[in-house]
């Protein structure tokens, strides 16, 4: 059995949470000993097909032609396109019925999580089609609570060991729920913000533009990191909030369970189910729920959740994800 990986631009999407997911993928297979390429001139019994671009429609459909089984990887939906960039509202229907298009090429779909997936089935189209939720994933031997790291990154950063620190991470769209963290910053001074990642300010709405370009003493946007840089932040930070509107997974929170870092997030229906507040996270309707939320969890009214939430991580570590992968091919080859 052999599997072709394809992601189209995987250069262009590199940074983002999904060319994430897509070095996740290759780790969980490795775990596992599935042989896989890269190369869609190399030969495979499997097409597992990460993108929605046409190069990647076209070679489902030579796949398809030719007789080879096809994987697609549902990452994105209509709901998680809408509240994204300038005039994504305005082409969302359009986008999803392409989506549809695509997707309809799988002789099955992989989606990462039960929402996601219940979603799709409600896709005019995709209601008879076989769909596993299966997690993205983490690397559980990446991320761990190490303090001497943490110390590093409020060194590199220059932040005191008495700042308070809350961290937040995404590209400057409007669905990540900037906006609503810069109002924080500005509701309350006495902690420092950060917001890791980036995407081009040109295509962003306005609200978004406003949010980044705001100049105040205690926030802060260093742009896109690497992979180490957020590890190091997440054992170096007091709190991770993820104010994000809407997610088919949303990978920051498990790198926050892995590395014990207290978290509130946003109440949205994709947490439901696996994320529980106040049990191994805390969750937050709006912004003044996180604003009366974050000033608790500081003066010592939420105790902390990290050991709970540590097995949220455990669970969707990439070997347990190769393992599930694996199973979907085998049965597809059946």
């Amino acid at each position: 059995m052999k599997v072709l990986l394809y992601t189209e631009g995987l250069k262009t999407i590199g940074k983002s949470g999904l060319g994430k997911a897509i070095q996740h993928q290759i780790k969980a297979l490795e775990y596992v000993n599935v042989n896989y390429t890269l190369n869609p001139n190399d030969d495979y019994d499997i097409l597992h097909i990460n993108t929605y671009f046409p190069k990647s429609y076209m070679l489902a459909k030579r796949a398809k032609k030719n007789g080879k089984k096809i994987v697609y990887h549902a990452h994105s939906t209509e709901e998680d396109y809408k509240n994204g960039f300038i005039f994504s509202k305005q082409t969302s229907k359009m986008f999803k019925k392409w989506l549809i298009k695509c997707y309809k090429l799988g002789d099955v779909i992989v989606t990462p999580t039960l929402y996601s997936k219940k979603l799709l089935q409600g896709y005019k189209g995709l209601e008879n089609k076989k769909i596993y939720a299966i997690s993205n994933g983490i690397e559980m031997d990446f991320f761990k609570k190490d303090e001497k790291l943490g110390k590093k990154f409020r060194k590199d950063y220059g932040f005191s060991k008495n700042d308070k620190i809350i961290m937040g991470i995404g590209l400057y769209i409007e669905r990540k729920g900037i906006v609503d963290f810069v109002e924080l910053a500005k509701r309350l001074p006495e902690y420092k913000f950060i917001w890791f990642g980036y995407s081009p300010l040109a295509a962003a709405t306005a609200p978004v533009k406003k949010a980044v370009n705001t100049k105040l003493p205690n926030l802060f946007f260093p742009g896109y990191v690497e992979q180490n840089v957020i590890k190091e932040a997440m054992c170096g930070v007091d709190l991770y909030i993820f104010p994000t509107l809407e997610e088919t997974e949303g990978i920051p929170i498990i790198e926050a369970c892995a590395c014990k870092t207290n978290a509130i997030v946003r109440d949205i229906e994709i947490f439901d189910g696996w994320l529980e507040d106040g049990k191994n996270v805390y969750k937050a309707k709006d912004v003044d729920e996180f604003e009366k939320k974050i000033k608790d969890f500081f003066a010592g009214k939420l105790p902390s959740l990290t050991e709970e939430a540590y097995k949220i991580a455990e669970s969707r570590d990439l070997r347990n994800v190769g393992k599930q992968l694996k199973n979907v091919y085998e049965e597809l080859l059946r």
